[in-house]
Parts: C-alpha cells; structure tokens; sequence
C-alpha cells in the first residue's frame, strides 16, 4: 500500500489560540497549536499533537481526544473540562473548536 493509498481518507486540521501569561508553554511557542489527523468519513481523530511544554501534558491530551469524533464537539469538550486542569485548558478548547469548524467546511456542514 502506497504512501497516498494509506492518507486518501485522512485530513489534516490545525487550530491555534494564545496561551495565558506566566506559563512555560507561553515562553516557549507563544501560543498554543493543536494539529490532528482525521478520517474524513467517519469523523475519528486518528492522532494529535498539542504544542504544550511537557511530554506528559501532550501525551494526556492525545490521549484524551484520539478515538473521538471531531464532529462531536460537546463530548470533547466535555471530556477536557472534566480531565484537564492545566493552565492552557482554555487555550486548548479554543483550538479543538477551531479544528470542529475546519471539518465542518470540510464536510460542507459549517456550524
């Protein structure tokens, strides 16, 4: 299986937001980006990759969204405002909501 044979049903999606004052990730990237793959039929989240400053705090957010439907905003959010309470937990819902709207242009269903 070819390279374009693997990804023809994958997109890719990014979403941006400023992270708060005082925070390392601040100092380090600015702001916060959230970049995840997608099937583009059936909605899953297939991997993520959050710009935050530890390798725990990444591999908890990815953790918490690989396996959910992009297209099921509230069950995200939900999901982070029940396990995250990091200082970037706005930042990092403001970023999963800009990813939700990219694939709704995607799919021809703006929300």
């Amino acid at each position: 299986m070819g390279v374009i044979e693997l990804y023809k049903n994958q997109v890719f999606l990014t979403g941006y937001a400023k992270l708060p004052e005082g925070i390392t990730a601040r100092e380090l990237y600015g702001v916060v980006a959230l970049a995840m793959t997608v099937d583009k039929c059936t909605g899953e989240i297939l991997d993520v990759e959050p710009t935050l400053s530890t390798y725990l705090g990444r591999t908890f957010v990815k953790e918490l969204l690989v396996g959910e439907k992009i297209s099921d905003l509230n069950q995200l959010e939900m999901k982070v405002k029940k396990h995250y309470f990091g200082s970037a937990k706005k930042a990092i819902l403001t970023t999963i909501k800009m990813c939700h709207k990219n694939f709704s242009k995607i799919n021809g269903k703006l929300v």
